[in-house]
């Protein structure tokens, strides 16, 4: 019997380490599905998008478990690959975004075992500029919380923390004159925020980016907060995004497979809850169905397991 070739790829420190508990029980799903495993611990930043570039293509899957940013590491490297391989993903961060979206079960071993019983799922990948990115890339007042929020703070108090720190940013808040082009429409307004998305579960808030996400359509759901004037406004703002009212007069919310972003001022972004870069030239664009993941997703609908 010829075994199936798995690459590996964990963080140990995501998410309180909770994968170390769990590691032996993982493997021997692997193992037990017939699959040779080559395992890679990360140490370091970019471990991850090194090791899916330089060996993934020797695999037929590579899986890997961390928080969002592991996944985005595997992401970038697979998607520098020319022939990359189906992916696996076990959830071990503070919000994990993606697995929400995509219905992969947020037990790590359950996990496991939908990766080796899943099917794959052609998602569609995001850039901006010459960095990749698999769910959300985002600029304005809190994007800056996650990856500045330290990592003990996020194990301790999980989602609170990135309120906790948010909060801290109010009396800052800065707006970005900016200049958004997409098909034939040219948007030019002062903005306090704005995100990219492919997913249905932003920063761990389920529903934010709109409704009937497609997540292999090729579009972009994009959000733009504009400016506000005073605390009141400010204030209408918050309570039209706990709504989740993006036809609100504050709000841009439309479709788009790839747009132009310009600024007098470098922007900073956040790409899938790490720090993504400064630019005051931004191209996004939607490559559809890029890689494949295994997943839960039966038809068209999600099924998401806790």
């Amino acid at each position: 019997m010829i075994l199936k070739k798995m690459l590996f790829i964990y963080n140990p420190h995501a998410g309180k380490g909770k994968i170390k508990s769990s590691l032996s029980d993982i493997i021997e799903i692997f193992v037990q599905a017939d699959y040779e495993v080559t395992i890679y611990s990360t140490k370091e930043r970019d471990d991850a998008k090194k090791l899916a570039l330089e060996k993934g293509q020797e695999f037929d899957i590579v899986v890997c478990s961390g928080g969002d940013g592991t996944l985005n590491e595997v992401t970038s490297g697979l998607m520098e690959c020319p022939h990359a391989p189906v992916i696996g993903y076990l959830p071990a961060g503070t919000t994990n975004d993606f697995a929400s979206s995509m219905g992969i079960p947020k037990n790590m071993v359950k996990a496991a075992e939908a990766v080796v019983n899943g099917e794959p799922f052609a998602y569609d990948i995001g850039s901006l500029n010459d960095r990749y990115f698999t769910y959300v890339a985002g600029f304005g007042v809190f994007t800056n919380v996650s990856y500045e929020t330290p990592q003990t703070t996020k194990n301790l108090l999980g989602r609170a923390a990135y309120i906790l720190e948010g909060v801290k940013s109010l009396p800052t808040i800065k707006s970005y004159h900016v200049r958004v082009q997409y098909d034939d429409t040219i948007i030019e307004d002062d903005f306090i925020y704005g995100m990219v998305t492919n997913a249905n579960s932003v920063g761990g808030f389920k529903g934010i980016t709109g409704k009937d996400v497609g997540l292999d359509d090729g579009q972009f759901e994009v959000t733009l907060i504009k400016s506000p004037k005073n605390i009141v406004e400010l204030q209408h703002i918050v309570n039209a995004l706990l709504v989740r009212d993006l036809e609100d007069k504050f709000i841009y919310s439309f479709h788009a497979s790839n747009l132009d972003i310009t600024c007098e001022e470098e922007v900073s972004w956040t790409i899938d809850g790490e720090f993504g870069g400064s630019y005051t030239k931004m191209h996004l664009q939607n490559h559809q169905q890029a890689l494949s993941y295994l997943t839960t997703i039966i038809t068209d609908k999600l099924v998401v397991e806790e």
